[in-house]
C-alpha cells in the first residue's frame, strides 16, 4: 500500500508518543495529532492502535539490541559493561520529564495491551541476554568476570529492570550511575586479578551457588561470595 506520508516519520513520532504517555493514556486522536496525519487516515493504514504500537515497539526493539551491541563492543568487560550501561541509563533519563524504560513500562501495561506485546516484551528480553552473553563470552572479557558470562547476562537483564523502576521513583541519573557502577564491581574483578587460584575458584563457586543453574537466587552463597572479594 502506497502511503501518503512519510511512514518513517509517523512511526517515529508514535514512538516517542507511546513512550512518554504509556498505551493506555494515549489515543488515536492524540496519535493523529502527533503525526500531523488524520485518524482516518492512520485507520486505513495501520487498523488499530494496537497494530501502530507493535510497529512502535518493533522499532524500538530494533534499536536498543543493535545500540547493545555497539556498546558492548569493548576490549575489556568493564568498559563494555560501563558502556551498556550508559546507553541504558542515558535512554531511561532523556527528555524533560524523564521517559523511563520503554520495555518495562510497555511490561506494566502488556496484560491490558494483550498477549502479543507480552510475548514481544519477552521475546526482546531474551534476545538483549543472548547479545550480552555472547559479547561477555569473548577471551579477553570471559576471563576478567567474577561468573561465568550466561549468568552475567541473567543479572545484568534482571538488574536493569530494577534500575528501570529506580529511575521511575527517584528520577536521579547520578543514582542510578552508582548502582550501575556497584553492579559492575561484583560482576568484573579488578584490573590484575588473575583468573587462577584458589581464591578466583571460590568466588566462582560461589557466585554458581548464588544464580543457580535454574537461575534461583540464594542470598546466603551470594553472602560469601562478598565476603571473599
Amino acid at each position: 500500500m502506497v502511503r501518503q506520508f512519510d511512514e518513517e516519520a509517523v512511526l517515529s513520532k508514535v514512538l516517542d508518543l507511546f513512550w512518554a504517555k504509556g498505551w493506555q493514556a494515549t489515543s488515536m486522536a492524540d496519535l493523529a495529532e502527533a503525526t500531523d496525519v488524520q485518524r482516518g487516515s492512520l485507520y486505513h493504514a495501520y487498523g488499530s492502535k494496537e497494530h501502530l504500537f507493535q510497529l512502535a515497539f518493533d522499532r524500538y526493539a530494533e534499536r536498543v539490541l543493535a545500540e547493545s551491541r555497539q556498546a558492548l563492543d569493548a576490549p575489556s568487560a568493564r568498559l563494555a559493561l560501563e558502556r551498556f550501561f550508559d546507553v541504558s541509563i542515558t535512554s531511561m533519563t532523556a527528555d524533560v520529564p524523564p521517559r523511563g524504560c520503554f520495555t518495562t513500562k510497555t511490561a506494566v501495561e502488556s496484560d491490558v495491551i494483550g498477549e502479543s506485546m507480552q510475548n514481544r516484551v519477552r521475546d526482546l528480553l531474551e534476545q538483549l541476554e543472548a547479545v550480552i552473553a555472547e559479547a561477555l563470552s569473548r577471551d579477553a572479557l570471559r576471563a576478567s568476570l567474577a561468573v561465568p558470562p550466561d549468568k552475567a547476562a541473567q543479572a545484568i537483564i534482571a538488574f536493569t529492570r530494577g534500575l528501570a523502576v529506580m529511575e521511575r521513583i527517584y528520577h536521579e541519573p547520578m543514582r542510578l550511575r552508582d548502582l550501575a557502577a556497584l553492579q559492575i564491581t561484583l560482576l568484573v574483578r579488578p584490573a590484575g586479578a588473575g583468573g587462577g587460584g584458589r581464591a578466583h575458584r571460590q568466588r566462582a563457586a560461589s557466585a554458581d551457588q548464588y544464580i543457580g543453574v535454574d537461575g534461583n537466587c540464594r542470598s546466603e552463597h551470594r553472602l560469601g561470595s562478598l565476603r571473599n572479594l
